[in-house]
């Protein structure tokens, strides 16, 4: 396995595509906006919260916003070919949409409880891929990216929904790099620990800070991986580790 993290000053040249960031009002998800219009693309975010959309265009006004429920497929139906009509396609998909759930054993997890882990980290990336390959055949291919999770190779306990969603992602990622692989179409996945960021900091006041991945290091090995350097990495799942 491959386990690296770009932690130099790094620039990309995107000039030339088209990016949608699904989930792009996050901390991760911000910090991916800000570095691919930093490196000219055209970058597009999609999004549920209405103020924290808001948020973003604030602190980046040339990001392109479009409203969109990622587990509705009848928004997806329309929402990607109205943006084929307003971009001519997408190049890029960077797939930052998922959530968490631990502290329960199997026993106190409740099925609402797994449905929700299955439906946010995995139905989730299979709908968005679904629908936006289609523009990348038509096109001259494109890259696909999504946040799996370390705990999809290996869990402590206490999270199995989470784990088990994560887990199908990695296995997702490599059969649909298979399937469309002929089509110059590159999907893989990083397995990131915990991101430092204000909500995770609140979440565990006591973590060691120093360990934890930043935001920004994360985004430049998802940047590396839709670049023409990533061409030959595809069906992965990289691990992106830190010193955690």
């Amino acid at each position: 396995m491959i386990n690296f993290t770009l932690t130099m000053d790094v620039s990309f040249d995107f000039s030339s595509k088209v990016v949608l960031i699904s989930g792009g009002t996050g901390a991760l998800g911000r910090t991916l906006v800000k570095k691919f219009i930093a490196s000219g693309a055209v970058t597009i975010s999609s999004f549920l919260n209405e103020k924290e959309a808001k948020k973003l265009k604030i602190e980046n006004p040339k990001v392109e916003l479009t409203k969109l429920d990622m587990l509705n497929e009848g928004q997806l139906l329309k929402t990607i070919p109205q943006l084929k009509r307003q971009f001519g396609t997408i190049n890029i998909l960077v797939n930052v949409v998922g959530g968490y759930l631990g502290g329960r054993t199997i026993i106190d997890l409740s099925e609402t409880d797994w449905d929700a882990m299955m439906n946010l980290n995995l139905k989730s990336a299979f709908l968005i891929t679904k629908h936006i390959i289609p523009l990348m055949k038509s096109g001259n291919g494109g890259n696909i990216v999504h946040i799996s999770s370390r705990t999809g190779l290996k869990s402590e306990g206490g999270d199995s929904a989470y784990a088990a969603s994560k887990a199908g992602l990695i296995r997702f990622v490599e059969s649909a790099a298979q399937e469309f692989k002929e089509f110059n179409i590159n999907i893989n996945c990083i397995l990131p620990t915990l991101i430092d960021t204000d909500a995770n900091r609140k979440a565990i006041p006591n973590g060691d800070f120093s360990k934890w991945l930043s935001a920004e290091d994360l985004a430049n090995v998802i940047l590396f991986l839709c670049s023409s350097g990533g061409r030959v990495i595809n069906g992965s799942a990289i691990p992106t580790y830190g010193l955690s």
